[in-house]
């Protein structure tokens, strides 16, 4: 019987890094991680620095960059985006992320779990598994979309590259339609 308060003891005290996007499956992942990881802290109402868990929410914005354009067969030219255009679509990708992030702040306010946020810039595989050995964190979850095998190979998964690349434990949360189709 003690063993099972010690593994609630651990559970509490888990750092839980969750990648999150403006995708559902990412918020899923997220819902399932405080529902299934943190729910004995919901009960015991104001948690004390000795028994709270953390919950480290990640959003990565991919880099912007001035792309080259070759124009026409008659030699090579360039186009590169004006400043206004870059700084236009740095801005909706702040606005993105801070959005997403708010939304992810308050699922995790609302089950009384401490979280802290953070925005990172570059490849999402790369970013995630970076911040979770930096953070050493106890375990990473992530949601997937659910890409076939042609699609995930072609497009490219975070989840599949982290589950490959990640030092620390992971976690993959399927949606609950891909549940039922199992």
């Amino acid at each position: 019987m003690e063993e099972s308060g010690g593994a609630e003891q651990r559970r509490m005290r888990m750092k839980v890094m969750v990648g999150v996007d403006e995708s559902e499956g990412s918020f899923y992942a997220l819902k399932w991680a405080l529902d299934n990881l943190f729910t004995a802290m919901a009960t015991v109402g104001e948690a004390t620095e000795e028994n709270e868990g953390m919950v480290f929410l990640v959003h990565v914005e991919p880099k912007v960059h001035n792309f080259v354009y070759p124009v026409g067969p008659g030699g090579p030219a360039a186009f590169y985006p004006a400043n206004v255009v870059v700084e236009s679509v740095k801005k909706a990708e702040e606005e993105k992320s801070a959005s997403v992030l708010s939304r992810a702040l308050k699922m995790c306010h609302n089950k009384l779990v401490k979280a802290e946020s953070m925005i990172l810039n570059g490849d999402p595989r790369e970013m995630i598994c970076e911040a979770a050995d930096q953070m050493q964190v106890n375990l990473l979850v992530l949601g997937s979309r659910g890409l076939g095998a042609l699609k995930r190979a072609l497009l490219g998964s975070v989840s599949d590259y982290c589950a490959h690349h990640a030092r620390t434990p992971i976690l993959i949360v399927k949606p609950p339609e891909q549940n039922k189709k199992q």
